[in-house]
């Protein structure tokens, strides 16, 4: 099969599109024929080396959708000719950047035929991280005011659309020209992250009882200065090492909880995966793909992952 891979650390450069056997499905692990896999910024991550991975060369890709060509033993929920999805690849294991991938069953969900392949890869990884935020650890309310950071990006655009349909009112930070897009998704306001009283127009706006934070080596402060009282902040990611506060006081007046998370950990990726699908049935989320790649065009797309500016989600198709 062909699979794009790294055999060094580096720009996008250094992937390459392979010859390579195909995988053997072991314990409790389902062989996937992909035919779509979603791009993420933590895919770079792996490949710059930042973050770590178990050998070299080295499959990248977090989120697979596809068929089920052959399950190993122990695999009780899925028979080959199923459609699945899934996420929480290529971190410690072969990624879905390939035409086959063996992932384990644990991280996969059946697919409902009313939803496509590519919709299902855009969805994976990012729902299943706005749904760990959101359901899990902040256990948002009907009534709730929800400020999301990165409104345009992957998890940001998706997580707008949980909150709405969740019952929460929705903030955003993006950048203008993206506002009318996310307020289409469900969002009843969207602030120019660049403007200067950025903190104040979310004093004026009532604040918020949850923040999703995508940047939250920026917004610890900011974020504590908007938070209402017994607010829950969701840190996700950041741009940077460093962060801090200039006045860590008022996160003591108000009482505020700092949940920072990470996909991997969650508990029961395909269970999360199957009310997303649900979701998806019913139309209350829909990932934005802004763009579909070919195989042998994974570098480039790694690359606009990281340095365009787009509403949504980059998908690859084997």
């Amino acid at each position: 099969m062909r699979a794009v891979r790294f055999h060094e650390h580096g720009g996008p450069e250094v992937l390459t599109v392979d010859e390579v056997d195909d995988p053997e499905p072991g314990h409790d692990q389902v062989l996937v024929d992909v035919e779509a896999a979603a791009v993420n910024p933590v895919d770079t991550y792996f490949r710059e080396g930042e973050y770590p991975v178990p050998h070299l060369p080295f499959v990248g890709g977090s989120d697979v959708a596809g068929t089920v060509a052959a399950v190993g033993e122990g695999v009780e929920h899925f028979a080959v000719g199923d459609r699945v999805f899934g996420t929480g690849l290529g971190n410690g294991m072969p990624g879905s950047y390939a035409e086959r991938v063996a992932a384990p069953a644990d991280f996969l969900a059946h697919l409902p035929e009313e939803v496509g392949f590519d919709t299902a890869a855009a969805l994976a990884l990012v729902g299943t991280t706005a749904w760990q935020g959101l359901v899990h650890h902040a256990a948002v309310e009907p009534g709730e005011t929800v400020l999301v950071h990165g409104g345009s990006g992957g998890v940001g655009h998706v997580a707008i659309q949980l909150a709405e349909t969740m019952g929460a009112r929705v903030l955003a930070t993006a950048s203008p020209d993206h506002a009318d897009e996310l307020e289409s998704l469900g969002a009843d306001a969207v602030f120019d992250y660049a403007r200067e009283d950025l903190d104040a127009a979310g004093v004026d706006a009532g604040g918020a009882d949850v923040i999703v934070d995508l940047h939250m080596d920026q917004y610890l402060q900011f974020n504590a200065d908007v938070a209402n009282a017994g607010a829950r902040v969701i840190g996700i990611g950041n741009d940077t090492a460093e962060g801090g506060f200039t006045d860590i006081g008022v996160t003591k007046s108000k009482e505020i909880r700092y949940q920072f998370m990470s996909m991997y950990n969650a508990d029961d990726i395909g269970a999360v995966l199957a009310r997303l699908a649900d979701l998806c049935v019913r139309e209350e989320i829909a990932p934005v793909i802004y763009e579909t790649y070919e195989l042998d065009e994974t570098g480039e797309a790694q690359r606009a992952v990281l340095e365009d500016s787009f509403v949504g989600k980059l998908v690859v198709t084997p």
